[in-house]
C-alpha cells in the first residue's frame, strides 16, 4: 500500500494564498477585488500605525477583511533584528493583542516588517505565539516550505505574475501539493498604476476546482494536520488527533480522514 501526503482539502492538488502587508487604504480597493473573484488572502497590519493618515482605521478592518485573515506585522514596523529583544517582544504582543480585541480572534502569524528577519528571530516569535511569518524573498516555485516562520513566498506581484500562473495551472503528472503564494502592497498598484494586474491576475486565477483558495492560517494550520497524522507501523491504520478533516493519497487515490478520525486503510 503507497501512502503518501497529495493533498488539499477536497482531494485538490494545487492551493493560491495572497499575502499583503501594511494596511494602507489601498488595502480597500484590493479586497474588493479579492471578494469580486473568490480569491482569498491575508493582510499583516501594523496596530499602532492605523488611524494615520494613508492607513485604515481600526474600527473598519473586522469587516474590511471578513472572510480573509488578519495577521501581525509588528506594532510599528521596525527593523526587527536590529533593536532589542525586549523591544521585539513588544512589538509582536502588543501588535497581536491590539488586532485581536479588532478582530475577535487570535492572531497567529505575521510576515516580517521589511523582510527583515533571522533564525534568531523566528526562533523568538515562535514564543510569542506566532506560528508562521513570511520573507521578501521568492523562490518563484510552487512548493511548500520547510519551516512557516521562515516562509519564502512564490513571487512578489509584480515578478511575472501572469506567466506564473499559466504556469501554475499546468503541473507536471508527478507534482504533489503546489502552492502558489504572492506577496506586496497595495499602495504599489496604486503608485505604479497597473491596478489592471490584480484584476487580470484574479480574473485568470478564480474559478478552478483544482485549486484550493485559503489564508496563510489555513495553509499553516492544514498542513500542520497533515504531518501530524499517526499512523500504525504497517500503515493500515491511521488516526487524526487534529480538529480538521485532512486528505490523503492511498494508491493513488484521494482518501479523506476526518477530524479526530481512526481510519482503517
Amino acid at each position: 500500500m503507497k501512502v503518501y501526503f497529495a493533498y488539499y482539502p477536497e482531494g485538490k492538488k494545487k492551493a493560491l494564498t495572497m499575502s499583503y502587508d501594511d494596511g494602507q487604504i489601498h488595502d480597500r480597493r484590493l479586497v474588493e477585488i479579492f471578494n469580486k473573484y473568490g480569491i482569498k488572502a491575508t493582510f499583516h497590519l501594523n496596530a499602532g500605525i492605523l488611524d494615520t493618515p494613508g492607513f485604515l482605521t481600526s474600527t473598519e478592518i473586522k469587516d474590511l477583511f471578513q472572510g480573509h485573515e488578519i495577521s501581525a506585522h509588528s506594532l510599528t514596523h521596525p527593523f526587527l533584528t536590529r533593536v532589542p529583544g525586549e523591544v521585539v517582544v513588544h512589538e509582536i504582543l502588543e501588535d497581536r493583542k491590539r488586532l485581536e480585541a479588532l478582530a475577535g480572534y487570535p492572531v497567529r502569524g505575521m510576515s516580517y516588517p521589511f523582510g527583515d528577519y533571522s533564525e534568531e528571530l523566528a526562533k523568538t516569535i515562535s514564543y510569542l505565539g506566532i506560528e508562521y511569518s513570511r520573507t521578501v524573498y521568492s523562490h518563484g516555485s510552487f512548493r511548500l516550505p520547510d519551516n512557516f516562520l521562515i516562509w519564502h513566498p512564490t513571487c512578489h506581484h509584480d515578478d511575472k505574475l501572469l506567466e506564473r500562473c499559466r504556469e501554475f495551472q499546468k503541473p507536471a503528472p508527478w507534482d504533489q501539493m503546489r502552492l502558489f503564494y504572492v506577496w506586496g502592497h497595495s499602495f504599489e498598484f496604486e503608485r505604479n498604476n497597473n491596478w489592471e494586474l490584480i484584476e487580470e491576475f484574479c480574473k485568470m486565477a478564480s474559478d478552478d476546482e483544482s485549486v484550493w483558495y485559503a489564508t496563510n492560517i489555513e495553509i499553516v494550520d492544514y498542513i500542520n494536520a497533515l504531518r501530524n497524522l499517526k499512523f500504525s507501523v504497517d500503515r493500515k491504520m491511521v488516526y487524526n488527533p487534529s480538529a480538521i478533516a485532512v486528505w490523503i493519497g492511498v494508491d493513488g487515490e484521494a482518501v479523506k480522514i476526518e477530524a479526530g478520525e481512526l481510519l482503517i486503510l
